[in-house]
């Protein structure tokens, strides 16, 4: 009876490796076949880009993108530009997977000599989303393709306005973007240049930091700077503000607790040589992990503010302005996504990363949905990497094979594992 047991068992096991293996063979030639085209759509979105909040061409323009999909159905204008849609597999069993993308540019100048640079002054995809886009769009032709070898639903989010807070993830989720239906995963990723490409990065748990942005005023009192006994130089109280905000993290912060503060502008009103100005303005930001750490942090960005300037007589006004949460990728999941990662790419091409004090909208997915967001490499061997958010950025392309590729399977696969 035992030996049956085991017989029964190894045959199932056999019978699905082999359904694994045909999945991702028929994936990966569907992926080749509409690599040209999904080409051509990254180049028409990068030569086109808009910004936050303002992704109306690009809406339209993904939407008749799938209008030329069989089996699709999508609603659009969700939190803003966003659009969601689904793809029924051969039967519906209930359960369903989400694939997101981003779909806004950058207020950048593109100084590259691609032929598609951007034809939109001063506007450029300077962090991948036209890639994120053109390639979710393959995975969709490539699902649609291969609908009969899944039950349930992939659902995919175009997903506005990443660049720019509040973020376009939090205002589809209030506009009901998992109210009727609520994924058991939800996947992503980014583009990453200094990654080669054909290669994927993973990390679970905390992976990136939350972000929130402070506003500090310095009132002082302005006057001839020959006669600084006579003013209150907001300068000098600003400057030792900066000083003491850094023993926030060196000094407050848990060691083992990644943080980071960057006051990243410093603005007077009025100062000249010989002006004392009345008034500066930091900026900056502080990211970390840990909720309870976020907003003790906060607290002494406050106290050390309006405490360093009340000890030189002047007076500081603080406004702290909540950004993103960080983005914590479901254990279960992530380990799910990274067997089949390895098993679509092979383990040689599946790497394990480090926490990253970039942020990304896409946690606020991540705390209604268990969530992977995941690197894709990018880089254009035999050239010189060009950093997210730069003039100059670009992408190898064959890297949207790989990903339009690998995105299919992780749908088809991970639908598959929940039967």
């Amino acid at each position: 009876m035992r030996r049956s047991a085991v017989r029964v068992r190894k045959v199932a096991l056999l019978f699905y490796e082999t359904i694994v293996m045909e999945t991702k063979k028929y994936i990966k030639e569907l992926a080749s076949g509409y690599f040209d085209d999904i080409v051509q759509i990254r180049r028409h979105l990068h030569q086109y880009p808009e910004l936050s909040k303002q992704e109306k061409n690009t809406s339209d323009f993904i939407c008749s993108e799938l209008d030329k999909i069989q089996g699709v159905y999508y609603t659009k204008n969700i939190g803003g530009y966003g659009i969601c849609g689904f793809i029924n597999g051969k039967s519906d069993n209930g359960n369903c997977v989400a694939l997101r993308a981003d779909m806004d540019a950058l207020p950048i100048c593109e100084t590259t000599d691609l032929p598609f640079k951007s034809k939109t002054d001063g506007i450029m995809h300077a962090c991948g989303h036209d890639v994120h886009i053109a390639t979710l769009l393959g995975a969709i032709r490539i699902i649609s393709q291969a609908k009969d070898l899944f039950e349930g639903r992939v659902m995919f989010i175009f997903q506005p306005s990443e660049e720019e807070y509040p973020g376009g993830a939090i205002t589809m989720i209030k506009d009901g973007v998992f109210k009727t239906t609520k994924p058991s995963a939800v996947f992503s990723f980014h583009t990453t240049p200094e990654m080669d490409c054909g290669k994927i990065g993973l990390k679970a748990g905390n992976y990136m930091a939350s972000t929130d942005e402070f506003y500090i005023k310095v009132i002082g009192k302005g006057g001839h700077g020959a006669m600084p006994n006579l003013n209150i130089d907001p300068i000098v109280v600003a400057s030792n503000i900066i000083i003491a905000l850094q023993t926030i993290v060196s000094r407050n912060a848990e060691p083992s607790l990644p943080t980071t503060l960057t006051v990243g502008n410093f603005i007077t009103e009025g100062g000249r040589t010989n002006v004392t100005p009345q008034i500066v303005r930091l900026e900056g930001i502080i990211r970390t992990f840990d909720d309870a750490w976020r907003s003790q942090a906060h607290k002494l960005i406050t106290q050390i503010a309006e405490k360093t300037a009340e000890a030189f007589g002047a007076k500081a006004d603080v406004f702290i302005d909540n950004g993103y949460p960080a983005l914590f990728n479901n254990e279960d999941v992530t380990a799910k996504t990274k067997i089949l990662a390895t098993e679509y790419l092979g383990d040689e091409n599946v790497l394990d990363l480090n926490v990253r004090m970039t942020a990304e909208d896409f946690a606020y997915f991540a705390k209604e949905i268990p969530a992977c967001y995941f690197r894709l490499g990018t880089r254009k061997q035999d050239k010189p990497i060009t950093n997210l958010h730069s003039s100059d950025f670009d992408v190898d392309e064959r890297s949207m094979e790989v990903g339009m590729g690998l995105e299919a399977f992780l749908g088809i696969s991970y639908l598959n594992s929940l039967k």
